[in-house]
């Protein structure tokens, strides 16, 4: 399967995605051909790219080009633009994709019904080429699955047709939600509401580059120059390794000496209930020859800081300590089988496409041993026969 990676270590815009694409050995004809069955009636423009440098690094500038004034449009105009237009199936899909997740944005952003969004400089025809442009590209190139780096915040402030608003732009912001980002790079936007709608709407994962084996590397270049870094999306494109999956999570620690075990108990309930990954108890010798328990939760980045806060008010220490970790792990999926002894929900754990076993699940085979009578390691050895192939 041909994997995306989008290396957006520099920023993300819709022109350097598109000049990305570009890179990678979309036909700029294909481009063109495919983006002239979008009706736009009353509005002329033309699309180019060039060669240009940023920093001494060779990438690709896509431009639109429009003649005369062109109407500001609302979220159905957009759906209904491509709804009407002769792309291909695929393409309108990820197209609307992309405008769902920024109409969501902006409505949520003005306090508006996601079909009285007014768009603005989204609305506007280059932005409508970047965006379509990008589905008609990935597309051609067949992608199946994308991914991301953590993406980086720049600050200060941008004018808008709103007015002067800080950086990210609101809508931005909205669209990175929930998404892993950074703010280790200079100041200026490096991310657009477009771009930013774009990894929102495409990606399944984000953080170190998936394996794959390289194919094609493009690079995409921004309007403007920035003096910390290359201005550059960098796209690299693969076959996916079947291969480990891996993700990246936090470990939170301390060290607790007066704390009664009653507590402990019920933090660890509330800790896996708030979303943990995974967490445990460990005995300790601390100062003064004090026994002590080393508390270690394993959490999502972004639950983080809601897991430290439970930590820190339901135990009696005063700090935690937390650093990044990456981690590789097996596929698994629950899956409910039929048994003996009645429906019974599995869980499969798979390399690839290697199955490597069926585990039980407790509870399930806890609530068979109490409703049937039966010794809990009986359920578990009838479950594991009935179930594994």
């Amino acid at each position: 399967m041909k994997i995306l990676y989008i290396d957006c270590f520099a920023g993300i815009s819709g022109d350097m995605m598109l000049g990305a694409l570009l890179d990678l050995g979309v036909p700029l004809k294909v481009l063109r051909d495919e983006l002239g069955k979008l009706p736009l009636p009353g509005v002329s423009y033309a699309l180019s790219s060039e060669r240009v440098q940023r920093k001494g690094i060779a990438a690709t500038h896509a431009r639109v080009e429009v003649a005369g004034d062109q109407p500001h449009r609302h979220y159905g105009d957009i759906v209904a633009m491509i709804e009407g237009s002769g792309l291909a199936a695929p393409v309108r899909e990820t197209a609307q994709r992309i405008f769902r997740r920024l109409a969501e944005a902006e409505a949520k952003v003005h306090g508006v019904e996601i079909e009285k969004v007014h768009f603005h400089e989204v609305g506007a025809v280059d932005s409508i080429v970047d965006i379509v442009g990008t589905a008609i590209g990935l597309d051609w190139l067949s992608i199946g699955e994308i991914c991301a780096a953590a993406v980086p915040l720049g600050s200060g402030y941008i004018e808008t047709a709103h007015g002067r608003l800080p950086v990210p732009a609101p809508a931005t912001a909205e669209l990175l939600l929930g998404l892993p980002v950074h703010g280790d790079i200079g100041p200026g936007e490096r991310v657009t509401p477009t771009g930013a709608a774009v990894i929102a709407a495409l990606c399944k994962g984000f953080g170190r580059m998936p394996a794959m084996r390289v194919e094609s590397v493009g690079c995409g270049a921004g309007t403007r120059d920035f003096d910390d870094i290359p201005n550059i999306l960098r796209l690299v494109m693969g076959e996916k390794s079947a291969t480990l999956l891996h993700d990246e999570a936090v470990l939170l620690e301390t060290h607790i000496d007066d704390i009664s075990p009653e507590i402990l108990g019920f933090l660890m309930e509330r800790l896996l209930a708030e979303g943990a990954l995974d967490a445990a108890f460990s005995p300790v010798q601390m100062k003064k020859n004090r026994p002590a328990v080393k508390l270690t939760v394993l959490s999502s980045p972004e639950k983080l800081e809601h897991l430290a806060r439970l930590v820190l008010t339901e135990t009696t220490t005063i700090g935690v300590r937390y650093h990044p970790v990456a981690r590789f792990k097996l596929e698994r999926t629950v899956e409910q089988r039929q048994t003996s002894l009645g429906p019974v929900r599995v869980k499969i754990i798979r390399d690839g496409s290697s199955l490597l076993r069926i585990a039980p699940e407790y509870e399930e085979c806890r609530r068979i041993a109490e409703d049937q009578g039966l010794p809990l390691l009986e359920v578990y050895r009838r479950v594991e026969r009935e179930v594994t192939p």
